[in-house]
Parts: structure tokens; C-alpha cells; sequence
């Protein structure tokens, strides 16, 4: 599961800067590793505008940061959060289709061969579920 597009996405993250004064924040962690991940979300008229994700750990979570960060940027929240649900099916049910409009994200559906790593690679679209909450409250 360690294709060129986690390696490239690990040792190049996208949007990894801290987001100065963003509408909303998260933060997570997986108690069983120890990963982190750090997200700041800029909406405006109901879009991501910009967008911070820093991450700490494993490579899988350092990739699915930075895939994330690419995948949700312009997007409406209403857009984001339907992209969400397709991760998290895809990455948790053994019957998922693997639906093209996951684009690039579809390399994240090897890791669930290795069901301990599915965690890392669901952590950051965690931290955007626990952003957008935020939003709506």
C-alpha cells in the first residue's frame, strides 16, 4: 500500500502550513499510536477557501493529511462531507465499491487490507468530521 502517491503525498505535504485565523479548528488522536493530526479550515460562502493540516506520526497518516487537504479545497461542505462518507465506506466495509469519484483518494482503500492501519488513515478525515460538527453548532 505504500504506492507513489502516499510516498510522494509523505514526503511532500500539501498544505501543511499552520492556517492563520481560521473558521474552524481540530484536533485528534489516536490513543493506540500516538498519531496527531492538527486542521484549520477557512470557509467562505459555504466553501473551503484554505486549508491547514499538520500531522504527526506514521506515514499513512502524514499521506492522508496532505490527500485530504488537495481533496477538500474548493469543495462546498455539503460536497465534503458526502466525500467523507465515500472514505469512510470505502475504508471500513469488506462490500465498498470503489466508487472513481474518489479520485486520487482511492489509494487510501489498499491500507484496509491491513485492518490496524485503517485508523491512521481515517484520522484526518476524523479531525474534518469533528471541524464541520463544530461548524454546525
Amino acid at each position: 500500500f505504500y504506492n507513489d502517491v502516499i510516498l510522494d503525498h509523505t514526503r511532500n505535504p500539501r498544505n501543511h502550513d499552520l492556517l492563520k485565523y481560521p473558521d474552524i479548528t481540530a484536533h485528534v488522536v489516536n490513543p493506540f499510536c500516538g498519531d496527531e493530526v492538527d486542521l484549520q479550515i477557512k470557509v467562505e460562502s459555504g466553501k473551503v477557501t484554505k486549508i491547514g493540516v499538520q500531522t504527526i506520526g506514521c506515514s499513512i497518516n502524514q499521506a492522508t493529511g496532505s490527500l485530504l487537504s488537495e481533496a477538500v479545497e474548493n469543495r462546498t461542505l455539503e460536497q465534503i462531507e458526502t466525500l467523507s462518507s465515500l472514505i469512510h465506506k470505502a475504508m471500513t466495509s469488506d462490500n465498498s465499491t470503489e466508487d472513481d469519484s474518489l479520485g486520487t483518494l482511492k489509494v487510501l482503500t489498499g491500507i484496509r487490507k491491513i485492518p490496524v492501519r485503517v485508523k491512521c488513515a481515517l484520522l484526518s478525515w476524523n479531525a474534518l468530521e469533528d471541524a464541520l460538527c463544530k461548524l454546525k453548532n
